[in-house]
């Protein structure tokens, strides 16, 4: 099938309109008409070539919401007409033991991402998967997540990545009441994480480069915003110092962790999200004083993305979000890049 989408063709060239091609909807395979596709800066690094060898054409897109149309003869969990949600991964091989604990993004025998993973020479799909900028898309049915009904559908499309991506070292970390948490950067996954972790019943403080989202963070239920630049940042994060069990930290570009790590509870967690494109810098006396933990967090599995759809249909929760046609995509590109959205980016697929 022959479908409308958005497709990248060089690291520098804007993104076209185009046409690609899906499978047939087969035995375990439900086929989604696309209602709505998230921008995630992901997506960017990746159509940009900014991630290592990217492989053109390619349609991005991996925060999908969309509608049964088909399903496959061994299809049980999803009925036509459903609403359903498709995150980062499209496959993986649901036999190895990551998988069988329901972390099929770390599939021993690789995961299959729903945009620019290689597939077999010949596929009539093309030479890599193609995400959500696109009408529709055909997924294996155990990659498919149900869409509770009270989410607003074009809202809980970013939780397919940031949401999951948040929730999941939360849960990690067994963040619940009287835990204190912090926050780095507040964009498109802070402010997700904000929502998450005080609907948790953790106490969340922001911590970011300025106070500009200050009433934003105070919105969504933080008890305090703090900005970290300069010397009068320097002095508030050693003011904080012994405070926070867990900080999250989603941004993209190098920290004095040093400085962070400090303000940790002695054996608390600094979880980096935020994948900076040079090496991090840190030292061994400010992970051994106290056995505090500097580690990471990316998605998480199947099950615990349903489990945070949710919990977000429970307590409200969804991305603050601008909807766009697809005709904006390569300005909201730019947007994204110099931080000019409060928070995400969401496509109405009707307009590819």
């Amino acid at each position: 099938m022959d479908v409308a989408a958005v497709a990248a063709t060089a690291p520098d060239a804007p993104l076209e309109k185009t046409t690609i091609r899906r499978r047939d909807t087969g035995p375990a395979d439900v086929l989604i008409e696309i209602e709505y596709a998230g921008i995630c800066h992901s997506d960017i690094h990746h159509v940009r070539g900014e991630w290592g060898q990217t492989t053109y054409p390619v349609a991005p897109g991996h925060e999908i919401i969309g509608i049964v149309r088909e399903i496959g003869s061994e299809v049980t969990r999803h009925a036509v007409g459903d609403r359903v949600g498709v995150g980062c991964l499209v496959g993986a091989c649901h036999e190895c033991a990551s998988c069988q604990a329901g972390q099929e993004q770390e599939c021993e025998r690789g995961s299959v991402a729903t945009y620019g993973s290689p597939l077999p020479e010949g596929d009539p799909e093309g030479p890599v998967t193609n995400g959500g900028y696109s009408t529709h898309i055909v997924v294996e049915e155990p990659m498919v997540v149900s869409v509770p009904d009270g989410l607003d559908p074009a809202a809980a499309a970013p939780l397919l990545c940031a949401g999951i991506t948040m929730f999941s070292p939360l849960r990690q970390w067994n963040v619940g009441p009287g835990s204190k948490v912090a926050v780095i950067g507040m964009g498109g996954l802070g402010h997700v994480g904000v929502k998450l972790a005080v609907a948790m019943g953790a106490e969340v403080t922001v911590l970011s480069q300025t106070t500009s989202k200050r009433d934003d963070s105070l919105r969504y239920g933080a008890v305090e915003h703090y900005a970290t630049a300069g010397d009068e940042g320097k002095a508030t994060l050693r003011e904080l110092r012994g405070t926070f069990d867990v900080i999250l930290n989603t941004v993209s570009a190098s920290l004095p962790l040093d400085r962070f790590l400090a303000t940790l509870k002695p054996r608390g967690a600094l979880v980096n999200i935020g994948i900076p494109t040079e090496p991090m810098s840190v030292r061994a006396g400010s992970v051994a004083a106290g056995r505090r933990i500097l580690t990471g967090s990316m998605i998480g599995g199947i099950p615990e993305t349903q489990e945070m759809l949710d919990f977000c249909a429970e307590h409200g929760i969804t991305a603050d979000i601008e909807l766009i046609s697809a005709d904006k995509i390569n300005e909201a590109y730019d947007r994204v890049v110099s931080s000019d959205v409060r928070y995400r980016f969401v496509i109405d697929a009707k307009t590819f």
